[in-house]
């Protein structure tokens, strides 16, 4: 299947209280095969709790707690300026500059 690029942002207010539960990383463009493809290509690219010193609360991994992956904090569109190629690997092109993923007690 052929990649696009698709832009992710977020979709609720900043004092949501959903937010309590992922953080907020602002906008991110990836490469990917569709709109659902683009939300696993940014989740897969956020820190799992593997990559740090915690333990999950639920399974083995926190990527399903990705706020990429609900629709109620994050919207997913098509980007057609040309700044990226559209060909290439599935990928985060801009975005997530390292901020944790996993929430914790204080922040």
């Amino acid at each position: 299947m052929a990649t696009r690029i698709f832009r992710l942002f977020p979709a609720a207010e900043p004092h949501d209280p959903n937010w309590d539960r992922a953080p907020h990383h602002g906008v991110v463009v990836v490469r990917a095969e569709s709109p659902a493809d683009a939300r696993i290509v940014a989740s897969a690219a956020e820190a799992d709790f593997l990559d740090r010193p915690a333990k999950p609360g639920d399974g083995v991994s926190t990527r399903f707690a990705s706020a990429f992956r609900d629709d109620k904090l994050y919207s997913v569109e098509e980007v057609h300026s040309g700044d990226w190629p559209q060909d290439g690997a599935r990928e985060v092109l801009s975005g997530l500059d390292g901020r944790e993923v996993i929430k914790s007690e204080s922040g």
